[in-house]
């Protein structure tokens, strides 16, 4: 009973160290991998996905991923470095690159490497559109999602060993792993669904994020109100998740007050 007693304490003590919080949300998560090898393995990861695209040449949709991209992660970081929370950010060098292929989606790795496919342009329709796409991806690195999913991807997986101990031992499922967990399931033929909890966390803090940039924040229900034209017969891959999209345009709009907050903020400046 003592030894059994013992490791329930070690066990709790790993997961309260390994705790971390998600900015504006305050959602408490499992993240059992240091930053440093999360900005490590975001790089390596983006390498490997740019190797298996050819890079766009539409520089309309180019420029406009660019100014957009920036645009945002500038208010993002802004935001943070006002409220002495500048750490969340550290490391982060922020790259944005159009891919060749007719897929809807976009992603964003650990660190803030992000990239839109061209076959999700015509949906994003304008700058706002991109918007919506842009800082739903920059959520999902803000809130450390790629590290909660691939931290219990190898518990599930691997057993739980360390990410440079799987990295050494398997090399390569572990490089899929990652790949998954980060939403470049196209790459190597393995997608880990975002949960609906991070969905609704991306969404959210998206919805704030664009805002925070003086984007409007209602369009991002017009945008998901394309995307789900578009998802009656095969939901694309930036679809593949857990909410209904008319679930997730019902909570957008729950969230829109304290998105116009930011927004009106925003235009005052």
């Amino acid at each position: 009973m003592k030894f059994i007693k013992f490791i329930l304490i070690s066990l709790l003590t790993i997961i309260l160290v390994t705790c971390s919080t998600v900015p504006l949300t305050g959602r408490r998560q499992f993240t059992a991998i240091p930053s440093s090898q999360m900005l490590s393995l975001g790089r390596d990861s983006y390498k490997q996905a740019l190797s298996e695209f050819k890079l766009s040449t539409n520089q309309k949709y180019v420029s406009s991923v660019k100014e957009v991209g920036s645009n945002i992660t500038a208010a993002v970081d802004k935001y943070f470095r006002e409220h002495n929370q500048s750490s969340i950010l550290a490391g982060y060098v922020w790259e944005f690159n159009v891919l060749l292929s007719d897929e809807l989606n976009a992603w964003c790795m650990p660190g803030g490497k992000i990239a839109f496919y061209e076959g999700i342009m015509p949906i994003c329709a304008d700058d706002h559109g991109i918007a919506v796409v842009m800082s739903h991806e920059i959520a999902h690195a803000v809130a450390d999602h790629g590290n909660e999913r691939l931290s219990q991807q190898l518990a599930v997986q691997l057993g739980g060993v360390a990410l440079e101990v799987a990295l050494a031992q398997e090399p390569e499922t572990t490089r899929n792993l990652a790949m998954g967990a980060f939403g470049v399931g196209s790459v190597l033929g393995i997608l880990l669904p975002y949960s609906r909890k991070h969905e609704s966390e991306a969404d959210e803090l998206g919805l704030y994020f664009m805002a925070m940039a003086g984007y409007n924040p209602f369009q991002a229900v017009n945008f998901w109100q394309r995307m789900k034209g578009m998802s009656k017969e095969n939901p694309p891959e930036f679809l593949s998740t857990h909410p209904a999209t008319q679930t997730r345009i019902n909570n957008l709009n729950s969230k829109m007050n304290k998105a116009l907050l930011y927004y009106n903020q925003s235009q005052k400046k």
